[in-house]
């Protein structure tokens, strides 16, 4: 992967009937083409393209029918732009195979390689590079009672004994994520987002995935389909506490996050 001398901006293509915001919106192969281009034109660095869902409760559908949503877009994706950086968002191994197979460049993983012992030598296989995601629980249980002793320390270190666990089965590139929304309350989530600074010191890019979800529909009393102004602020904290890349629902919104900040870093360098 390129180096991040700037952060990435990540846009999100669900290929899904459920997913807590688009669900349903793009689970056509050409209006999911359609979607992919107009984020590519309006300046996302990669694409991630899921076809699981992982919201509280959602039904798990299996390898198989996972495949069988995603393939026909990623072929297509990957036809028309091959020199797209894609991301396939999946915690089955065997699709992370196909995938890898099919073109794909990444894997972004929400179990960090819990549900499936194979994800880690499917990847380390490939030479592929790894988003490694924080999860307390599953997706169906994730949500019951989140609990922590603390909840920065807790996830930084379960993140720090992963990534010395993966780099022993040979991944070489990995990319770390907090699991915003995850098995967090909101309370957690936003001590998390505040203390991104100390995530720094994994020694490895951070990704923060904060995107329309329940931290910030519960905090402004508003649905994700109003929930792009608070993106949009937690977006900007982000990057300036160090996120390397912004996974998004609003490419274009994003992208100006990321020149904004560019512009001001450009002006505390230049004028002391």
């Amino acid at each position: 992967m390129r180096s991040f001398h700037q952060t990435w901006v990540m846009g999100i293509l669900n290929l899904t009937p459920d997913s807590f915001h688009d669900g349903g919106a793009w689970n056509d192969t050409g209006r999911a083409l359609a979607q992919a281009e107009r984020m590519i034109r309006e300046g996302a660095d990669v694409l991630d393209l899921g076809a699981q869902s992982t919201r509280p409760g959602a039904e798990q559908v299996g390898a198989d029918k996972e495949w069988a949503r995603l393939s026909p877009v990623l072929n297509a994706l990957r036809n028309a732009h091959p020199d797209a950086l894609l991301s396939i968002d999946t915690f089955h191994a065997s699709v992370a195979r196909r995938a890898l197979d099919a073109g794909a460049d990444l894997i972004n993983d929400v179990s960090g390689g819990d549900a499936d012992p194979e994800m880690w030598k499917v990847v380390a296989d490939a030479r592929a590079p790894y988003i490694m995601m924080h999860m307390q629980g599953t997706p169906a249980t994730m949500q019951a009672n989140p609990t922590y002793t603390d909840v920065v320390s807790d996830v930084y270190q379960n993140l720090q004994t992963k990534l010395f666990r993966a780099y022993d089965s040979g991944i070489t590139d990995v990319i770390a994520d907090v699991g915003f929304g995850f098995g967090k309350t909101v309370a957690h989530n936003y001590a998390l987002l505040d203390a991104l600074p100390e995530f720094l010191a994994l020694n490895c890019p951070l990704l923060v995935g904060v995107s329309r979800k329940s931290m910030i529909q519960k905090m402004l009393d508003v649905s994700s389909d109003d929930a792009l102004n608070g993106s949009t602020a937690l977006h900007a904290w982000a990057v300036d506490r160090g996120a390397h890349l912004l996974r998004v629902h609003d490419v274009a919104e994003a992208v100006e996050v990321v020149k904004l900040h560019n512009a001001l870093t450009e002006s505390r360098t230049s004028h002391p």
